[in-house]
Protein backbone atom coordinates (compact mmCIF):
# COMPACT_ATOMS: atom_id res chain seq x y z
CA UNK A 1 0.00 0.00 0.00
CA UNK A 2 1.12 3.67 -0.88
CA UNK A 3 -1.25 6.22 -0.84
CA UNK A 4 -0.99 10.47 -0.82
CA UNK A 5 -3.67 12.10 1.80
CA UNK A 6 -3.86 15.19 3.14
CA UNK A 7 -3.26 16.13 6.96
CA UNK A 8 -6.31 17.77 7.93
CA UNK A 9 -8.13 14.88 6.26
CA UNK A 10 -5.94 11.96 7.95
CA UNK A 11 -5.92 13.62 11.35
CA UNK A 12 -9.78 14.48 11.35
CA UNK A 13 -11.17 10.72 10.29
CA UNK A 14 -8.33 9.16 12.95
CA UNK A 15 -10.25 11.41 15.91
CA UNK A 16 -13.09 9.64 14.95
CA UNK A 17 -12.28 6.28 14.58
CA UNK A 18 -10.34 6.16 17.71
CA UNK A 19 -12.93 7.13 19.71
CA UNK A 20 -13.96 3.55 20.32
CA UNK A 21 -10.12 2.10 21.12
CA UNK A 22 -8.84 1.87 24.26
CA UNK A 23 -6.50 -0.79 26.03
CA UNK A 24 -7.29 -4.21 25.55
CA UNK A 25 -4.86 -7.07 27.58
CA UNK A 26 -6.49 -9.71 26.50
CA UNK A 27 -7.33 -8.76 22.29
CA UNK A 28 -4.28 -6.31 21.54
CA UNK A 29 -5.11 -6.11 18.05
CA UNK A 30 -8.42 -4.01 18.97
CA UNK A 31 -5.82 -1.13 19.95
CA UNK A 32 -5.24 -0.39 16.46
CA UNK A 33 -6.83 1.15 13.58
CA UNK A 34 -7.07 -1.26 9.68
CA UNK A 35 -6.49 1.34 7.15
CA UNK A 36 -6.65 0.23 3.51
CA UNK A 37 -7.62 1.35 -0.30
CA UNK A 38 -10.85 1.61 -1.81
CA UNK A 39 -10.76 3.11 -5.11
CA UNK A 40 -9.95 6.65 -4.84
CA UNK A 41 -10.49 6.67 -0.92
CA UNK A 42 -8.57 5.65 1.99
CA UNK A 43 -10.82 3.41 4.67
CA UNK A 44 -9.73 3.43 8.81
CA UNK A 45 -11.61 1.13 10.62
CA UNK A 46 -11.85 0.83 14.61
CA UNK A 47 -13.79 -2.14 16.53
CA UNK A 48 -14.06 -2.62 20.39
CA UNK A 49 -16.23 -5.87 18.94
CA UNK A 50 -19.52 -4.29 20.43
CA UNK A 51 -19.20 -1.44 18.44
CA UNK A 52 -17.59 -0.58 15.29
CA UNK A 53 -16.66 2.48 13.05
CA UNK A 54 -15.72 2.89 9.41
CA UNK A 55 -14.69 6.13 7.85
CA UNK A 56 -13.72 6.64 4.23
CA UNK A 57 -10.96 10.16 2.58
CA UNK A 58 -10.32 11.05 -0.29
CA UNK A 59 -6.54 10.05 -0.95
CA UNK A 60 -4.54 9.46 -4.64
CA UNK A 61 -3.65 6.03 -4.26
CA UNK A 62 -0.71 5.02 -5.40
CA UNK A 63 -0.70 1.40 -4.76
CA UNK A 64 -3.54 -0.58 -2.89
CA UNK A 65 -3.14 -2.78 0.00
CA UNK A 66 -3.95 -2.55 3.48
CA UNK A 67 -2.04 -1.85 7.33
CA UNK A 68 -2.93 -2.30 10.82
CA UNK A 69 -1.22 0.07 13.31
CA UNK A 70 -1.74 1.74 16.95
CA UNK A 71 -4.84 4.07 16.54
CA UNK A 72 -4.24 6.22 19.61
CA UNK A 73 -0.35 6.47 18.36
CA UNK A 74 -0.83 7.04 14.86
CA UNK A 75 -3.55 9.86 15.90
CA UNK A 76 -1.40 11.70 18.49
CA UNK A 77 2.01 11.43 15.84
CA UNK A 78 -0.32 12.58 12.49
CA UNK A 79 -1.62 15.85 14.74
CA UNK A 80 1.83 16.71 15.07
CA UNK A 81 3.19 16.84 11.99
CA UNK A 82 2.93 19.99 9.64
CA UNK A 83 -0.25 20.82 7.74
CA UNK A 84 0.69 19.41 4.56
CA UNK A 85 0.55 16.12 2.12
CA UNK A 86 1.08 12.76 4.26
CA UNK A 87 3.01 9.77 2.78
CA UNK A 88 1.98 6.53 4.03
CA UNK A 89 3.41 2.98 2.42
CA UNK A 90 3.66 -0.17 4.23
CA UNK A 91 6.11 -2.16 4.61
CA UNK A 92 5.96 -5.53 5.46
CA UNK A 93 3.89 -5.46 8.65
CA UNK A 94 4.85 -1.58 9.55
CA UNK A 95 3.63 1.86 8.35
CA UNK A 96 6.23 4.29 6.59
CA UNK A 97 5.39 7.90 7.03
CA UNK A 98 6.69 10.73 5.38
CA UNK A 99 5.45 14.17 5.34
CA UNK A 100 7.88 17.58 4.41
CA UNK A 101 11.15 16.93 7.01
CA UNK A 102 10.04 13.73 8.36
CA UNK A 103 10.23 10.07 7.75
CA UNK A 104 8.97 7.73 10.06
CA UNK A 105 8.39 4.18 10.91
CA UNK A 106 5.65 2.77 12.99
CA UNK A 107 5.14 -1.02 13.83
CA UNK A 108 1.67 -2.98 13.29
CA UNK A 109 0.36 -6.11 13.03
CA UNK A 110 -0.76 -8.47 10.67
CA UNK A 111 -4.24 -7.30 8.43
CA UNK A 112 -5.82 -10.51 8.66
CA UNK A 113 -5.82 -10.70 12.88
CA UNK A 114 -8.36 -7.32 12.53
CA UNK A 115 -12.10 -8.65 13.01
CA UNK A 116 -14.11 -8.68 10.38
CA UNK A 117 -16.61 -6.06 10.76
CA UNK A 118 -19.90 -7.19 9.68
CA UNK A 119 -21.35 -6.57 6.20
CA UNK A 120 -25.13 -5.09 6.10
CA UNK A 121 -26.79 -7.22 2.78
CA UNK A 122 -30.53 -7.63 2.65
CA UNK A 123 -30.80 -5.34 5.04
CA UNK A 124 -33.89 -3.26 6.45
CA UNK A 125 -33.52 0.19 5.64
CA UNK A 126 -34.77 2.87 7.19
CA UNK A 127 -33.95 7.07 6.27
CA UNK A 128 -33.82 10.10 8.73
CA UNK A 129 -32.87 13.46 9.37
CA UNK A 130 -29.54 13.29 10.84
CA UNK A 131 -30.02 16.42 13.07
CA UNK A 132 -33.55 15.09 14.67
CA UNK A 133 -31.68 12.15 14.74
CA UNK A 134 -28.68 13.68 16.46
CA UNK A 135 -30.65 16.10 18.62
CA UNK A 136 -33.14 13.27 19.34
CA UNK A 137 -30.60 11.25 21.22
CA UNK A 138 -29.26 13.68 23.33
CA UNK A 139 -32.48 13.91 25.19
CA UNK A 140 -32.24 10.80 26.27
CA UNK A 141 -29.40 9.07 26.24
CA UNK A 142 -27.90 9.60 29.55
CA UNK A 143 -31.11 8.14 31.20
CA UNK A 144 -30.56 4.87 30.28
CA UNK A 145 -28.51 2.80 33.21
CA UNK A 146 -26.16 -0.02 33.07
CA UNK A 147 -28.05 -2.91 34.46
CA UNK A 148 -26.54 -6.78 34.52
CA UNK A 149 -29.77 -7.83 35.82
CA UNK A 150 -31.98 -6.18 33.46
CA UNK A 151 -29.48 -5.57 29.88
CA UNK A 152 -32.69 -4.16 28.11
CA UNK A 153 -32.86 -0.89 30.07
CA UNK A 154 -29.04 -0.65 29.58
CA UNK A 155 -29.97 0.61 25.90
CA UNK A 156 -31.60 3.02 23.98
CA UNK A 157 -35.15 1.52 22.57
CA UNK A 158 -36.17 2.48 18.69
CA UNK A 159 -39.21 1.90 17.77
CA UNK A 160 -40.52 2.78 14.13
CA UNK A 161 -44.38 2.90 13.51
CA UNK A 162 -45.35 3.93 10.14
CA UNK A 163 -44.34 7.40 9.51
CA UNK A 164 -42.25 8.01 12.51
CA UNK A 165 -39.86 7.08 15.32
CA UNK A 166 -39.95 6.72 18.95
CA UNK A 167 -36.53 6.31 20.65
CA UNK A 168 -37.12 5.81 24.66
CA UNK A 169 -34.28 5.31 27.46
CA UNK A 170 -35.25 4.84 31.47
CA UNK A 171 -33.17 3.80 34.55
CA UNK A 172 -36.44 2.38 36.46
CA UNK A 173 -35.92 5.75 38.26
CA UNK A 174 -37.19 8.23 35.06
CA UNK A 175 -38.27 7.82 31.64
CA UNK A 176 -37.35 10.13 28.56
CA UNK A 177 -39.32 9.63 25.51
CA UNK A 178 -38.81 11.45 21.63
CA UNK A 179 -41.25 10.71 18.74
CA UNK A 180 -39.18 11.81 15.46
CA UNK A 181 -41.65 12.19 12.30
CA UNK A 182 -40.24 10.24 9.23
CA UNK A 183 -40.36 11.69 5.76
CA UNK A 184 -41.01 8.50 4.09
CA UNK A 185 -43.20 5.74 6.24
CA UNK A 186 -41.57 1.97 7.02
CA UNK A 187 -42.88 -0.50 5.16
CA UNK A 188 -43.21 -2.30 8.80
CA UNK A 189 -43.18 -1.86 12.47
CA UNK A 190 -40.23 -3.10 14.10
CA UNK A 191 -38.47 -2.32 16.96
CA UNK A 192 -34.70 -3.04 18.36
CA UNK A 193 -31.94 -1.45 21.79
CA UNK A 194 -28.72 -0.50 20.76
CA UNK A 195 -26.31 -0.29 23.70
CA UNK A 196 -26.20 3.15 25.29
CA UNK A 197 -22.26 3.70 24.46
CA UNK A 198 -22.92 3.41 20.49
CA UNK A 199 -25.42 5.96 21.10
CA UNK A 200 -23.16 8.47 22.42
CA UNK A 201 -20.86 7.88 19.95
CA UNK A 202 -23.68 8.61 17.12
CA UNK A 203 -24.05 11.81 18.88
CA UNK A 204 -20.31 12.42 19.22
CA UNK A 205 -19.63 11.98 15.42
CA UNK A 206 -22.65 12.80 13.56
CA UNK A 207 -24.17 15.59 15.15
CA UNK A 208 -22.79 18.42 13.37
CA UNK A 209 -23.73 16.85 10.04
CA UNK A 210 -26.47 18.37 7.99
CA UNK A 211 -28.45 15.68 5.58
CA UNK A 212 -30.29 12.04 6.21
CA UNK A 213 -28.68 8.88 8.13
CA UNK A 214 -29.56 5.62 7.02
CA UNK A 215 -30.24 3.03 9.61
CA UNK A 216 -29.99 -0.54 8.30
CA UNK A 217 -31.02 -3.02 10.40
CA UNK A 218 -30.26 -7.32 11.01
CA UNK A 219 -31.46 -9.61 13.29
CA UNK A 220 -28.54 -8.83 15.64
CA UNK A 221 -26.84 -5.71 14.31
CA UNK A 222 -27.76 -2.17 13.16
CA UNK A 223 -25.52 0.43 10.99
CA UNK A 224 -26.03 4.30 11.14
CA UNK A 225 -24.53 5.60 7.76
CA UNK A 226 -23.71 8.94 6.52
CA UNK A 227 -23.36 9.65 3.09
CA UNK A 228 -20.66 12.16 1.52
CA UNK A 229 -22.12 15.38 0.12
CA UNK A 230 -19.84 15.33 -3.09
CA UNK A 231 -20.39 11.69 -3.82
CA UNK A 232 -22.81 8.48 -3.34
CA UNK A 233 -20.77 7.17 -1.30
CA UNK A 234 -20.26 6.61 2.38
CA UNK A 235 -18.59 8.69 4.67
CA UNK A 236 -18.83 7.28 7.94
CA UNK A 237 -20.92 4.43 8.97
CA UNK A 238 -21.45 3.30 12.81
CA UNK A 239 -22.15 -0.14 13.71
CA UNK A 240 -23.37 -1.45 17.07
CA UNK A 241 -24.79 -5.44 18.02
CA UNK A 242 -27.80 -5.06 19.41
CA UNK A 243 -28.97 -5.50 22.90
CA UNK A 244 -31.53 -8.98 23.32
CA UNK A 245 -34.51 -9.03 25.34
CA UNK A 246 -37.91 -7.27 25.70
CA UNK A 247 -38.03 -3.75 25.92
CA UNK A 248 -40.51 -2.87 28.94
CA UNK A 249 -43.90 -1.47 28.04
CA UNK A 250 -43.10 1.82 29.86
CA UNK A 251 -45.96 3.78 28.24
CA UNK A 252 -47.80 2.07 30.98
CA UNK A 253 -46.41 4.37 33.92
CA UNK A 254 -46.95 7.45 31.80
CA UNK A 255 -49.51 9.24 33.59
CA UNK A 256 -52.79 10.00 31.73
CA UNK A 257 -54.33 11.80 35.09
CA UNK A 258 -53.38 14.63 36.99
CA UNK A 259 -54.08 15.65 40.39
CA UNK A 260 -52.31 19.22 39.57
CA UNK A 261 -50.62 20.36 36.73
CA UNK A 262 -48.05 23.79 36.93
CA UNK A 263 -46.55 25.90 33.83
CA UNK A 264 -43.87 27.88 34.62
CA UNK A 265 -40.47 29.46 33.24
CA UNK A 266 -38.35 26.57 32.37
CA UNK A 267 -34.97 28.88 33.35
CA UNK A 268 -36.39 30.42 36.53
CA UNK A 269 -37.23 26.76 37.60
CA UNK A 270 -33.71 25.18 36.58
CA UNK A 271 -31.79 27.86 38.46
CA UNK A 272 -34.09 27.29 41.68
CA UNK A 273 -33.48 23.66 41.58
CA UNK A 274 -29.68 23.93 41.42
CA UNK A 275 -29.67 26.48 44.47
CA UNK A 276 -31.41 24.13 46.09
CA UNK A 277 -29.48 21.59 45.44
CA UNK A 278 -26.96 23.05 47.30
CA UNK A 279 -28.87 22.45 50.78
CA UNK A 280 -30.05 18.88 48.95
CA UNK A 281 -28.23 16.65 51.73
CA UNK A 282 -27.54 13.07 51.79
CA UNK A 283 -30.42 12.00 49.32
CA UNK A 284 -30.23 14.92 47.04
CA UNK A 285 -33.40 15.55 48.34
CA UNK A 286 -35.95 18.68 46.97
CA UNK A 287 -39.38 19.40 47.65
CA UNK A 288 -41.39 21.46 45.63
CA UNK A 289 -44.78 22.86 47.58
CA UNK A 290 -47.38 23.76 44.69
CA UNK A 291 -49.96 26.55 45.96
CA UNK A 292 -53.04 26.82 42.90
CA UNK A 293 -54.88 29.77 44.89
CA UNK A 294 -51.64 32.37 44.50
CA UNK A 295 -50.52 30.98 41.09
CA UNK A 296 -46.88 29.56 43.19
CA UNK A 297 -44.41 27.14 43.60
CA UNK A 298 -42.30 26.80 46.24
CA UNK A 299 -39.15 24.85 46.09
CA UNK A 300 -36.93 24.13 49.48
CA UNK A 301 -34.59 22.05 50.40
CA UNK A 302 -32.66 21.46 54.05
CA UNK A 303 -29.55 19.88 55.31
CA UNK A 304 -28.70 19.77 58.89
CA UNK A 305 -25.24 20.21 58.61
CA UNK A 306 -25.25 23.35 56.24
CA UNK A 307 -28.69 24.91 56.52
CA UNK A 308 -31.93 25.29 54.02
CA UNK A 309 -33.02 27.14 51.15
CA UNK A 310 -36.64 28.81 50.14
CA UNK A 311 -37.58 29.97 47.10
CA UNK A 312 -40.82 31.11 44.73
CA UNK A 313 -41.98 30.43 41.52
CA UNK A 314 -44.85 32.43 39.89
CA UNK A 315 -46.45 29.43 37.82
CA UNK A 316 -49.65 28.91 36.15
CA UNK A 317 -51.21 26.67 38.60
CA UNK A 318 -54.08 24.13 38.20
CA UNK A 319 -55.41 21.55 40.59
CA UNK A 320 -55.27 20.28 44.11
CA UNK A 321 -52.24 21.74 46.17
CA UNK A 322 -49.39 19.55 46.42
CA UNK A 323 -46.22 18.91 48.26
CA UNK A 324 -43.78 15.86 46.91
CA UNK A 325 -40.31 15.55 46.98
CA UNK A 326 -37.86 15.03 44.12
CA UNK A 327 -34.21 13.92 43.63
CA UNK A 328 -32.62 16.70 42.19
CA UNK A 329 -30.37 15.34 39.47
CA UNK A 330 -33.71 13.86 37.98
CA UNK A 331 -35.33 16.94 37.75
CA UNK A 332 -32.16 19.29 36.28
CA UNK A 333 -31.40 16.32 34.28
CA UNK A 334 -35.00 16.73 32.38
CA UNK A 335 -35.16 20.04 32.07
CA UNK A 336 -32.20 20.44 31.26
CA UNK A 337 -32.64 18.74 27.72
CA UNK A 338 -36.19 20.88 27.65
CA UNK A 339 -35.56 23.72 24.96
CA UNK A 340 -38.76 25.49 25.27
CA UNK A 341 -39.11 28.81 27.39
CA UNK A 342 -41.89 27.61 29.59
CA UNK A 343 -42.25 24.14 30.56
CA UNK A 344 -45.38 21.72 32.15
CA UNK A 345 -45.21 20.29 35.23
CA UNK A 346 -47.62 17.28 35.80
CA UNK A 347 -48.55 15.03 39.40
CA UNK A 348 -50.29 12.17 38.71
CA UNK A 349 -50.45 11.34 42.94
CA UNK A 350 -48.38 12.03 45.60
CA UNK A 351 -46.00 9.04 44.92
CA UNK A 352 -46.89 8.26 41.30
CA UNK A 353 -45.41 9.43 38.00
CA UNK A 354 -44.89 13.00 37.18
CA UNK A 355 -44.24 14.62 33.46
CA UNK A 356 -42.27 17.54 32.08
CA UNK A 357 -42.87 18.52 29.00
CA UNK A 358 -41.84 21.37 26.56
CA UNK A 359 -44.59 23.89 25.94
CA UNK A 360 -45.25 23.87 22.78
CA UNK A 361 -43.75 20.56 21.42
CA UNK A 362 -45.75 17.38 21.95
CA UNK A 363 -42.88 15.62 20.78
CA UNK A 364 -40.89 15.03 23.99
CA UNK A 365 -41.62 13.52 27.32
CA UNK A 366 -39.85 13.29 30.34
CA UNK A 367 -40.88 11.11 33.27
CA UNK A 368 -39.78 11.09 37.08
CA UNK A 369 -40.52 9.25 40.33
CA UNK A 370 -40.78 11.46 43.22
CA UNK A 371 -39.10 10.51 46.39
CA UNK A 372 -41.15 8.47 48.44
CA UNK A 373 -41.74 9.34 52.40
Amino acid sequence: MKVEVLKENLKNSLSVVEKIVGKNLSLPILDNVLINTEDNFLNLNSTNLETAIKIWVLAKIVKPGKAVVPAKFLSSFVSSLPNDKIILEQKGQGLHIECKNYKTDVQGFNPDDFPIIPEFKDAEVVEIDNKKLCQGLSQIVDVASVSQSRPEISGIYFSFLKNAVRIAATDSFRLAEKNITLDIAVKRDFSFIIPQKPAKEIINILAEKDGKTKIYILPNQVMFEFLMKEFSHPEVQIISRLIEGEYPNYQEIIPTKFKTEVVTKRDEFLDQIKTASLFSGKLSEVKIKINPGKNEVEIFAQDPEIGQSQSNISADCKGEPMEISFNHKFLTDGLTRIKSSEVSFSISSQEGACLLKPVGDASYTYVVMPIRS
